[in-house]
């Protein structure tokens, strides 16, 4: 779905929490009575009639069935839930242009400033990638090049889903140890010239994280 806007993901949060505030007072409850009923803090409820939070689907399952909504309220949470995923999809597509437009406007230049030549099969320049130390940055870097998933990339390169997750920490990472910097060293000498790549135009492009 394209065109999706923060503000029409918020407002959609919005609504679905106020389905959720006129279900509890059609059944005659509080926030505290309902948020008792289903387990959950009254912050959490709150949160969730506001918007501000969407909780997960298993709250929302419960509260349908406490106030008796009769799947109406689990099937908007469904149809937000689905919003928000194809909202963030859509940002992810938009990152992923935006990186092959810099890349092609670097590469232009180049091929602009190059004689007329017979057309020759493309070859290319990233052979030898090499990493002199890993960081978090590197490490998040490569991951993405392979399009890999933090337990993905675990697996790949024999360590834990929590390693991983530590050495891209971005405000206390935990750097790699030797060993594990050999193996990432090994892996990337492995990769393919399209991850070699990806790998280093994400390495020069700005981290748009927050």
């Amino acid at each position: 779905m394209d065109g999706i806007t923060s503000g029409l993901v918020a407002e959609q949060r919005k609504d679905l929490g106020r389905q959720l505030a006129g279900w509890r007072a059609a059944a005659g409850m509080t926030q505290a009575q309902l948020a008792k009923r289903i387990c959950y803090s009254r912050s959490t409820l709150a949160n969730a009639e506001t918007g501000r939070d969407m909780s997960i689907r298993g709250f929302w399952c419960d509260a349908d069935d406490v106030v008796g909504a009769n799947g109406a309220l689990l099937a908007a949470f469904d149809q937000v839930a689905a919003l928000v995923r194809d909202f963030h999809e859509q940002r992810a597509s938009a990152r992923d242009r935006e990186r092959r437009q810099r890349a092609a406007r670097l590469i232009a230049p180049t091929i602009q400033a190059q004689p007329s030549a017979p057309a020759e099969p493309r070859r290319c320049q990233c052979e030898a990638v090499v990493v002199g130390r890993w960081t978090e940055r590197e490490v998040r870097a490569f991951r993405e090049a392979l399009r890999m998933t933090v337990h993905d990339f675990a697996q790949r390169l024999g360590a834990s889903d929590a390693a991983v997750s530590g050495w891209e920490h971005r405000r206390t990472p935990t750097p790699p140890k030797m060993a594990a910097q050999a193996v990432l060293d090994q892996t990337l000498a492995l990769a393919d010239t399209d991850t070699k790549a990806r790998f280093l135009l994400i390495l020069n492009t700005p981290d748009q994280h927050g």
